[in-house]
This record gives structure tokens, sequence and C-alpha cells, in this order.
């Protein structure tokens, strides 16, 4: 039986939980193992501990042969390669941004100053260029300690992404769900990345079947121009990829952080990789890496 390791959290585990799913329809066995991280214990926004502490403690208990795989959200991971590591990426939930906001309202409903909370620089700077009289506060937890904050009338709103709510079976708290056109999301938001251990013939076979052609092209041309621009998952950089069975269609953006300047660019082409290379430099032409600064 296949020990996958994940964190703690409802929605880590559901997630976790899906692939464990997935692996016995596969005949495959496979449990459920908890590893805590330092992030679980932090009461820090995740942009100031950085997303790295949650999936370097969980490759830790994949090489020290705690775990025989592991279950990240694909968007937390660096984007330097892992040679110790084989991954996969199965069938990709939604990935657009969602508002949850008191009474139902959306976006452009909601009053002047209204209190939004968020700490991703990606979703500040969006916000701030569409409504720059909000008021945008930090916001940190889980899922359900987030919706809270609105629920106990502390925040008007907040921004959170629709994968993680759909997975939390809290999909129909969203009081609007952003067209990546207008609210461009995280590279690889939604998508799950699956690993084992390079070496364990016996894990990657398994893994192996859950992969997914579509989720995978589409997070990696998006990884693509995070990678190029050199920028972590918690910089100002958002992409979102379609890909239709033959090629890929990839949209990204790099955001000033007041919202003063976006620079977006879009292109289309059949290696994922390379795809997200050319946008990059398209945005680097422009002057991104001064955003990203």
């Amino acid at each position: 039986m296949f020990k996958i390791g994940t964190r703690g959290s409802h929605l880590a585990t559901t997630q976790t939980g899906h692939v464990r799913d997935a692996l016995g329809e596969h005949g495959h066995a496979a449990e459920l193992q908890i590893v805590t991280t330092p992030g679980d214990l932090s009461q820090a926004p995740v942009e100031r501990i950085g997303v790295g502490v949650f999936t370097s403690a969980l490759r830790d208990a994949l090489f020290h042969g705690e775990v025989d795989i592991a279950v990240h959200s694909f968007k937390d991971l660096p984007t330097a390669d892992e040679p110790r590591a084989h991954m996969i990426i199965p069938t990709r939930e939604d990935s657009r941004e969602a508002l949850i906001a008191r009474d139902g309202l959306t976006l452009a409903e909601l009053p002047e100053g209204a209190r939004v909370g968020t700490s991703a620089p990606r979703r500040v700077s969006q916000l701030k260029a569409t409504r720059p009289d909000l008021d945008i506060r930090p916001l940190r937890g889980n899922i359900e300690r987030r919706m809270s904050y609105v629920e106990d009338g502390e925040l008007d709103a907040i921004i959170l992404a629709y994968a993680g709510l759909v997975r939390g079976g809290y999909g129909d708290r969203a009081t609007e769900v952003f067209a990546p056109e207008v609210f461009m999301p995280a590279p690889a938001q939604g998508a799950l990345a699956v690993e084992c251990r390079s070496d364990d013939a016996v894990a990657r076979e398994a893994i192996d079947k859950l992969i997914d052609a579509a989720a995978t092209a589409e997070s990696t041309a998006e990884r693509a121009v995070l990678a190029r621009l050199e920028a972590g998952c918690t910089a100002p950089v958002a992409a979102s990829a379609v890909f239709d069975g033959a090629g890929v269609t990839l949209r990204a953006g790099v955001f000033a952080l007041d919202g003063s300047r976006q620079l977006v660019e879009e292109a289309q082409g059949t290696d994922p990789a390379e795809l997200g290379r050319k946008v990059a430099e398209a945005l680097l032409e422009r002057g991104a890496a001064d955003l990203i600064e």
C-alpha cells in the first residue's frame, strides 16, 4: 500500500484523497499520511513565510522514505527541476479566481472603500487596477478561516482560488467567479503535482496512470512564464492557458503592485514550454523585470 504525504488541512486532505481514489481505480491501494510543516504552525501570511515551507516538508518526507507519494498544489512548487522526484499532473480543477462577498455582492457592486482580504501581490495589483478605492487587507489561514472573516463582518469580501472552494465543497459560497480575461489567476492554479522518488519504479508506474494531457500542457506553459521571468509564486505574475488538443493558447501578465501598470501578452503554440518562454520574453521586452522587482 502506498503512503501519500499531505498537509493536514481540509483542502489538502481532500485533494490528496482524490489522488488516493484515482490510484485505487487503477488497482493501487493507498492511504493518506499527514505531514506537519512549520507553515502550519505559523500565524504569519504565506507571503511572509513563503510557500516553500509547505512543499519542502512534503518533499523531505518523500526523500527520507517516510511516504511514497507526495501531493502538492502545483502553483506552490519551485520552478526549478528536482531530479530526485518524478512528477506528473493529473486532471486539473477550475483555475479561475473567485470572490466571496457579503450579501451576495459582485466586485463591481462592493461599496466604495469596501474591505477586501488578500495577501497575494498578484491579486492585490489586479484589484487596485480595477477598484483603486478598495481597502485591501492581509489574509491568512485555511479556507474556512478566511471565509469566516466575511461571515463575521470583519471583511466585506475576500478573493480565493475557485479550485480550492470546489475541492473543499464550498463552490456555492462564491458570489462571483472571474473570467481569466478579467482577473488572471496564478500560473498552474487549480493543478496538482503528484510526486514520487525518481528511483521508485513501482510508484512511477502507478502515478503515471493519472497523467492528464490538457492539465500538463496548460500548467507547463503557465509555469514556463514564471521560470523565465525568474519570479516566485508570490510575485505579481499571472497566467492562463487553454489546450485544444493540438496546441495551447497562453495569456500572461505582470502587474505593478499599486495597480498603475499592467503588461499582458498572448500567443499560441504547440510546444508549451517554448510558448511560455516566448510570452515571458515579450513581457521582459516591455519592462516586466522592473515590475517584478
